[in-house]
């Protein structure tokens, strides 16, 4: 798996997303930066907005819908409390 990080927001998404997915490729990009001055943007620290690319074989058979809502499940506390916006890119291995 390749996981990247930058802070502990970052990080909590990498580890949720491990332990409910299993993913075979993960990168947590925190995109917060490109929304500095725009609604929900954190000026202490960031890690407000991320985008979350994510490969696992639990995906397989599941519709582009279903594989946001598992994503989303894994991450609901942090998308209610400190996640203003995630853009997720989910798939299965060899798509």
């Amino acid at each position: 798996m390749n996981a990247s990080s930058t802070g502990p927001v970052a990080a909590e998404i990498t580890a949720r997303l491990t332990e409910a997915l299993a993913p075979t490729h993960l990168q947590v990009i925190d995109d917060s930066e490109k929304h500095r001055g725009h609604g929900g943007y954190n000026a202490n620290g960031g890690e407000s907005h991320f985008t979350v690319e994510i490969e696992s074989a639990r995906f397989a058979g599941m519709s582009r819908v279903a594989r946001q809502r598992a994503v989303n499940q894994a991450l609901r506390e942090l998308l209610e409390e400190r996640v203003h916006a995630l853009a997720i890119r989910a798939r299965a291995p060899g798509e």
